[in-house]
């Protein structure tokens, strides 16, 4: 699936837009290579200690939801243990699992601001074998604005994932589309950020200023804090627009894109009223291989 088409010149807003990217200075950054040093606990069950990725973009509709579901699915597959997140109040990821947060006593909203709430209370198992869920509502909504007065309120997450990261391969979390201060404990819990990004030119415009948060958090709470990748979704081939895009992204951040570009199917709302992911709900289809090829990346990088 996908990569890196030649294209013709574009319009000046979108070389501008470009410019701006490529001013941030991280283009072909070498990668961290994944953490080897486990913990006893981790040595006897086989699994861990859990990569934690915060699955980020503060423009919404870019497929973030959809991809923390499917990546996921498709690490399980991979025989690795995945715990998703949803940091999201509006509880789309949960929704996606077949899971209705509003009939649940405890989520993630429970887990960061009650003391005596062990993430075990809040866990949830999916149908998919391996993967397993941290629920959230609209009540996590009321986080943010509790959390201000907090102290080290930026690492609420990262202390209530600690206690599990141990018992994991991978932590996705589903951000929400802002850079509020949610977004900013993910970022602080995460080893790394892949960015979900629409083929089109507003996400491209809004990139500029992702990159920039993510590198201030990485300077003033998360030294460990890296750009994983670029994942393009949403493509349409068959637009000049789309391929433009794509290209410019690829120009200013080179292989820091995935290969994989997930493109546009009728089959992702589909399994969002079904509630499962794309690699169970039509195992056979476009998009479930490309998230098969993407968690291959993932895995090798």
């Amino acid at each position: 699936m996908s990569t890196n088409p030649v294209m013709s010149d574009d319009s000046g807003a979108l070389e501008q837009a470009t410019l701006d990217l490529a001013t941030l200075g991280i283009v072909n950054e070498p990668r961290k290579a994944r953490r080897s040093e486990e913990s006893p606990q981790a040595e006897k069950s086989g699994h861990g200690p859990a990569r934690v990725i915060a699955l980020c973009n503060q423009k919404g509709g870019v497929g973030k939801t959809t991809s923390t579901i499917n990546l996921g699915a498709a690490l399980a597959e991979c025989d690795q243990r995945v715990l998703l997140v949803d940091f999201d109040p509006q509880g789309a990821l949960s929704v996606g699992l077949g899971v209705n947060a509003y009939d649940l006593e405890l989520t993630v909203y429970n887990l960061l601001m009650q003391s005596g709430i062990r993430t075990e209370d809040v866990l949830v198992k999916t149908n998919v074998a391996g993967l397993d869920l941290l629920p959230s509502n609209i009540d996590l909504s009321a986080a943010e604005v509790q959390l201000v007065s907090e102290v080290a309120r930026e690492q609420t997450l990262d202390r209530a994932l600690r206690q599990v990261r141990d018992e994991y391969d991978y932590i996705l979390i589903d951000c929400q589309p802002s850079l509020g201060l949610l977004t900013v404990n993910a970022l602080t819990a995460a080893h790394g950020v892949i960015v979900p990004l629409e083929c089109e030119f507003f996400s491209l415009r809004g990139l500029a200023m992702l990159i920039d948060t993510i590198e201030k958090v990485k300077d003033r709470l998360n030294p460990d804090l890296e750009l994983d990748g670029i994942l393009a979704t949403m493509y349409d081939s068959r637009t000049v627009h789309s391929r433009q895009v794509l290209s410019r992204v690829v120009e200013a951040f080179g292989d820091k894109v995935y290969e994989t570009v997930i493109s546009r199917t009728v089959r992702f709302p589909e399994t969002t009223v079904a509630g499962e992911p794309i690699t169970t709900w039509a195992p056979g289809s476009g998009g479930a291989k490309a998230y098969r090829a993407l968690a291959r990346e993932v895995l090798a990088r």
